[in-house]
């Protein structure tokens, strides 16, 4: 097993605290040396690694966005991360793009003389245009982190809106609606996200360029949740009138609406919404309001999950306003809106694509043996002779300073958690976890040996610790539910009993958590939360005479020296030591407060953090 322990000796009456830590020297590079060093330069398009060539004959695809030429003569269209056009009768597609960048959402310029698509060619999604015919690919945006996509074009051909990704807690965020010149820049918010968590995209300008359509999650509160009914509503369409910046929802109800798709003349919109399960191909003429269907059997759309690159493939108007093509069931179809006859525009892909080998590692499934990289409740005896921790569900001791991981219990009936010791360093408390009967709190020498139950009844429990003078042991029962039994949960709280169990147990507190003790074995000390903030308190063992000592805002591990004299807390993962102080008032505490002489002990990160016996020492964990 492999594991680290830090520790920092305290010099008492100083506030020093010093991090032990060795620098290796090596022998300097030469420039030759130090420039082999540098990995060379990603290209998506030649990646270091074996490829092989497969051949394609294929006549129908998935999640092909289409788009129809402005002379109506041609289509262009998305397959396999690369584009393709053909005449718009259909026949065999001619590649516009080829090789391993993926490319994809193409749209012709209003003049005819771009393509307009999204592509990681420079190292993550951006807009890029090349010439009609797939010459000359300039990249319009520059993002790395921000990627965009379900870019569109405004009138005049000189103008293009996308949609711009972002994320924050959850990796699969939302979008912003930006506006960027053909030319290039660093472009133009147009449109903020709401929230970091509910889509927004599939922007689109309408004919007169005065306003852009686009679609957005609108069911309510911030945070993303599966499994939504879309018979009522997911997705909305709004309009962004550009001359006021006054929005408008123009496309609601049951079902949602989305991919928003205006006539050339700007009297319809075309749009998808769900009728029970079946995504829908519906028309909505924007004066009077009326909406109607005009085909059924559309691929699933993505309302109920998130849609980055969109919720549904884009479509197409023909020039005259007469028909829509669009991708269905594997096909490009094209409809007419008036009789609502559909027929495929059949296309054939016959080409030859360079596929690299995917990276994988030779995994062990069951190996017979593996070292354990991260342990739990890691915690040096008082005296610093031994260490104890959990690892895969059992606990284990081990001398120190060097000394073999030996199980400290033989039993393989129930997982071992939140070890502890005693004062003296003799006994180790511990409870226990199994999904049947529950859990326990045990009691087992720091030798080895067999557990011995103090509690009685089944039930939830952590966080044990033994009195100083090792008469009594306080733990807390939490509530049970989620994964685990909802079985004897109630009365949350610390608890007090007695070393040999057979007292009953008495509640110290209902709010608390890491309850410990200092230099007296008659007064408790645990963390609570009030007025949104941790405040470490302490009272006596049938909960009476509590005192709030400090206060802090983000603290998460509040630990008080086994003298009384010091305490210990971790802040965003690192560990701080200040003094203790009675002042008969709370004190409030953090990384920056400077009323009280603080110091950062730990260099990158640490947990689990306990003292030595006599307080001299700090240690903590790391991985």
């Amino acid at each position: 097993m492999i594991f680290k322990f830090h520790s920092a000796p305290i010099i008492l009456g100083f506030a020093a605290f010093f991090l032990v830590s060795a620098t290796v020297n090596s022998p300097a590079l030469s420039q030759e040396e130090e420039d082999e060093k540098k990995p060379e330069k990603w290209d998506v398009a030649s990646p270091p690694d074996p490829a092989y060539q497969i051949h394609l004959d294929v006549d129908e695809g998935t999640w092909m966005s289409v788009d129809v030429s402005p002379d109506g003569s041609e289509v262009v269209f998305d397959l396999l991360g690369d584009l393709y056009t053909m005449s718009i009768d259909g026949g065999e597609a001619r590649a516009l793009t080829e090789g391993i960048p993926w490319d994809m959402q193409p749209r012709y310029s209003p003049d005819g003389k771009f393509i307009l698509f999204t592509s990681d060619r420079g190292g993550g999604d951006n807009i890029w245009v090349m010439d009609r015919e797939g010459k000359n690919p300039k990249a319009v945006t520059s993002e790395s982190f921000r990627l965009l996509n379900n870019a569109a074009w405004g009138p005049t051909s000189e103008t293009i809106i996308a949609r711009k990704h972002f994320t924050s807690g959850r990796s699969l965020g939302a979008g912003e609606i930006w506006l960027y010149h053909r030319t290039g820049g660093k472009g133009v918010q147009l449109v903020k996200r709401p929230n970091d968590q509910k889509d927004l995209g599939e922007p689109v300008f309408a004919p007169d360029g005065k306003s852009i359509y686009y679609s957005q999650d609108s069911t309510p509160g911030p945070v993303f949740e599966y499994s939504k009914d879309s018979n009522t509503q997911i997705y909305v369409v709004k309009e962004l009138d550009l001359e006021t910046g006054e929005t408008e929802v123009v496309l609601s109800g049951p079902g949602g609406a989305v991919r928003p798709t205006p006539s050339p003349d700007g009297k319809l919109l075309a749009f998808v919404r769900r009728v029970r399960f079946q995504s829908t191909l519906f028309l909505r003429e924007l004066e009077s309001g009326r909406e109607w269907s005009i085909y059924s059997s559309l691929d699933r759309d993505m309302q109920e999950t998130w849609a980055v690159h969109g919720v549904y493939p884009n479509m197409a108007w023909t020039p005259d306003g007469k028909s829509i093509v669009f991708w269905a069931g594997g096909k490009i179809r094209r409809i007419d809106v008036s009789s609502k006859e559909t027929k495929v525009i059949p296309f054939r892909v016959k080409v030859s694509k360079t596929l690299v080998e995917g990276l994988r590692f030779p995994v062990d499934v069951s190996p017979s043996s593996f070292d354990v990289k991260m342990l739990r409740w890691v915690e040096v005896s008082p005296v610093g002779d031994r260490v104890v921790f959990q690892a895969l569900g059992h606990l284990y001791v081990r001398d120190l300073p060097e000394g073999t991981p030996r199980r400290l219990t033989g039993q393989t009936d129930h997982f071992e958690v939140y070890p502890s010791f005693s004062r003296d360093g003799k006994w180790i408390t511990y409870a226990t976890w199994d999904d049947e009967d529950l859990g326990s709190v045990k009691v087992v020498s720091a030798d080895g040996g067999e557990g011995r139950s103090v509690t009685s009844i089944q039930g939830h429990y952590i966080e044990p610790r033994m009195s100083p003078d090792g008469k009594n042991i306080v733990y807390r029962k939490i509530q049970g539910g989620g994964l685990r039994s909802g079985l004897y949960g109630q009365d949350p709280g610390v608890y007090r009993i007695d070393r040999e169990g057979t007292s009953i147990p008495v509640r110290v507190t209902r709010n608390g958590s890491g309850p410990h003790f200092a230099d007296a074995s008659d007064r408790v000390f645990f963390t609570s939360s009030s007025g949104g903030k941790r405040v470490l308190r302490s009272s006596d063992l049938s909960g009476n005479e509590v005192r709030d000592h400090l206060r802090s805002e983000n603290a998460t591990e509040l630990r008080v020296s086994p003298d009384g004299k010091w305490v210990a807390f971790i802040e965003r993962y690192n560990v701080f030591v200040l003094p203790l102080l009675s002042t008969g008032g709370v004190q409030d505490i953090g990384p920056k407060t400077g009323s009280l002489p603080m110091k950062r002990v730990s260099k990158k990160a640490g947990e689990y953090v306990h003292w030595s016996g006599d307080s001299s020492r700090l240690h903590w964990s790391l991985g």
